[in-house]
């Protein structure tokens, strides 16, 4: 059971929803019995992921259209969600993202601009709305795909970690905000995954499905979790990373 809400499954609004992580999530949710709202920017591709939901899972599947970078029609689409489905919301998982590769980004502002806007403005700006409404609810659980490249600066990606540091740290903030009226709040810090977003870049490796990681984020969900590192080793990975002291850490190549 989701804090603050009764035992019967209700709508979860998926953001991201044609992402491999949107995907996978918009499953497992799906299976155990909860109507959806699909959110992304391709709408045709959207009602095919719904489509096949529906024949499988039996639940009601809405598709919207939604640009993370569209900020003033945020407000809008957020009100369309919670008058659509019978109840209101019980849940919004955050899935969308965008990745540079530093050497670029660090040339191109516009590239490093769109990794801000797309990672966190964006996350700020939709979440802000959902946190309202939650609050105002007195229930119900936000969860956001934050990223272990935001747990401390690395040369080889220290644009697109900054804005998961941030997303981060806006989810922590939330959290504390949020507790008081029995809402969830879980930071998702996964791994490599396999996605669009990571095909075929180097150095990967120990990367995992994302249907491993749709499983930890429901979970997380339903246990009250407040962070998750999924798969759960990245923790430890982590933890060895941070606590290397900078003047060792600067000389390294990571």
């Amino acid at each position: 059971m989701i804090p603050g809400q009764p035992a019967r499954a209700g709508a979860v609004l998926v953001l991201g929803a044609t992402s491999a992580i949107g995907r996978a999530v918009a499953q497992e949710f799906a299976a155990a019995g909860h109507d959806l709202i699909l959110a992304g920017r391709d709408p045709q591709e959207t009602a095919r992921s719904a489509a096949d939901l529906r024949v499988r899972h039996g639940v009601k599947v809405v598709v919207r259209e939604f640009d993370a970078e569209a900020f003033d029609s945020h407000a809008r689409f957020f009100e369309f969600c919670v008058n659509e489905v019978s109840g209101g919301l019980q849940g919004v998982v955050l899935c969308h993202g965008y990745m540079a590769e530093q050497a670029d980004a660090q040339r191109d502002f516009e590239l490093a601009r769109r990794m801000i806007d797309v990672n966190y403005t964006s996350a700020v700006s939709i979440l802000n709305l959902a946190a309202n409404y939650f609050e105002q609810r007195r229930g119900g659980f936000i969860a956001a795909v934050s990223s272990v490249a935001g747990d401390r600066g690395r040369q080889s990606n220290y644009l697109y970690g900054s804005t998961k540091a941030a997303l981060s740290t806006y989810l922590q903030g939330l959290r504390n905000r949020l507790s008081k009226a029995g809402v969830c709040v879980l930071t998702v810090k996964p791994g490599f995954v396999d996605t669009a977003m990571t095909y075929g870049r180097p150095g990967m490796f120990l990367v995992a499905a994302p249907q491993r990681v749709a499983r930890d984020i429901f979970r997380g969900v339903h246990k009250h979790k407040d962070v998750i590192y999924t798969p759960w080793f990245w923790w430890g990975i982590m933890s060895i990373i941070k606590s290397v002291p900078e003047r060792i850490f600067k000389k390294g190549k990571l």
